[in-house]
């Protein structure tokens, strides 16, 4: 069966997707969702190999996130885990002698100024010994993370993911979220849709790892914002990004408003993050939009066409539904849009972590290494 949980950030509900007969719907193009209805997944490039994939909502929940297991249920969970430091070590160490030749492409190509931006991403391998709960992993993930939106889902044409990422793609924004109903089905929610259509998306770039004191920092009271001092190249990537973003809204949108930037918490890293709050255009549908924006420059680069070449051509494994997007599509009135950043593909014998960053002229592989290695920890940390 094809499914997909998600809890949107803030929030003490999750929700569940399920499609009862047959295989989901596969599109080869951004365009094509536009009038569709489902949860939908979308790699970071469209493939025969990594298709669009749109989970017909048969039945549709929303139910509580379940308090955390007992102390003496998750000792005998993760007793199955093995003593795996050694093996891990050694995969370690090869990820990051690979991260080393990559990282010196990417680097090469940027002082050639063949490109202002471009984002280097890398998986590791984790092994499991025996079957993971997946469903606890979700839930685990929305009791840690109540900041982030927190996905899983399994298609015959993905497999099984789950994430918890911060950034928004794009989302209808003209009300508040209505919960899907407990047993209601795909049918039932034609008539749900928002009667408005102001949309919002987001600049979301730039990293730090919060440590010591800075732990103290969130939103949304800003306590300890004051003492945030970010990079200039932090400044510089977020702003490539943004102006990306208002340049490319200009071509389809009208009305729109951007808001920051400001520092946001995620996990334990924060981000600067810009908000664009805009209109379409009459006419234009959620497939159009997203054809425009994704991949936007936080997971890709400048200039946007050849540096989607060059990464598809240059990084060591491929990034599949990394970097992507995935959410709900007209279910229960709501469309949210969500970048697929810090997951995980969950296989029978292991876990395929995922993580990336920006690289400007000014990048220092030791410090994106190790803000890739920050960044994983979202995961792994489930683990």
């Amino acid at each position: 069966m094809s499914f997909a949980y998600y809890r949107l950030p803030h929030t003490a509900d999750y929700q569940v997707v399920r499609q009862g007969e047959g295989e989901p719907l596969t599109l080869s193009s951004l365009r094509e969702l536009n009038g569709q209805q489902g949860f939908v997944i979308a790699p970071f490039v469209v493939s025969n190999d990594c298709p669009i994939v749109v989970i017909r909502g048969d039945e549709c929940l929303t139910l509580p996130i379940p308090p955390k297991k007992d102390e003496e249920s998750l000792k005998s969970w993760t007793a199955e885990m093995p003593d795996r430091h050694k093996s891990q070590d050694a995969l370690l160490k090869e990820a990051s002698n690979s991260y080393k030749e990559t990282f010196t492409r990417f680097h090469d190509a940027l002082e050639k100024d063949q490109f202002r931006k471009l984002v280097l991403s890398r998986s590791e391998r984790v092994d499991v010994d025996g079957q993971l709960d997946a469903e606890e992993l979700f839930f685990e993930a929305c009791r840690r993370y109540p900041r982030m939106y927190v996905a899983l889902f399994t298609t015959p044409q993905t497999g099984m993911w789950l994430m918890a990422t911060p950034e928004v793609l794009v989302q209808r924004n003209s009300s508040p979220f209505v919960p899907l109903q407990t047993g209601t089905h795909l049918s039932e929610t034609n008539g749900l849709e928002n009667k408005g259509n102001e949309y919002f998306t987001m600049a979301l770039a730039g990293t730090m790892r919060l440590e010591g004191d800075l732990l103290r920092f969130d939103n949304p009271d800003r306590s300890g914002v004051q003492d945030i001092r970010w990079s200039q190249k932090n400044i510089q990537e977020q702003r490539l990004v943004a102006t990306y973003i208002a340049e490319t809204l200009k071509n389809f949108a009208e009305g729109i408003i951007e808001k920051g930037p400001y520092t946001t918490r995620a996990a334990n890293l924060v981000h600067l993050r810009s908000d664009f709050t805009f209109v379409p255009k009459a006419d234009l549908g959620i497939g159009d939009m997203v054809a425009a924006l994704h991949p936007t420059p936080a997971v890709c680069g400048l200039p946007k066409e050849e540096a989607r070449a060059f990464i598809l051509e240059n990084e060591s494994t491929a990034r599949c539904y990394y970097s992507g997007f995935c959410g709900p599509l007209n279910l229960g009135s709501d469309t949210r849009f969500y970048v697929s950043l810090r997951c995980m593909e969950i296989c029978y014998d292991h876990c395929q972590l995922y993580a990336g960053g920006g690289l400007l002229i000014d990048s220092v592989e030791d410090q994106e290494w190790q803000e890739t290695e920050a960044k994983m920890q979202t995961m792994r940390g489930l683990l």
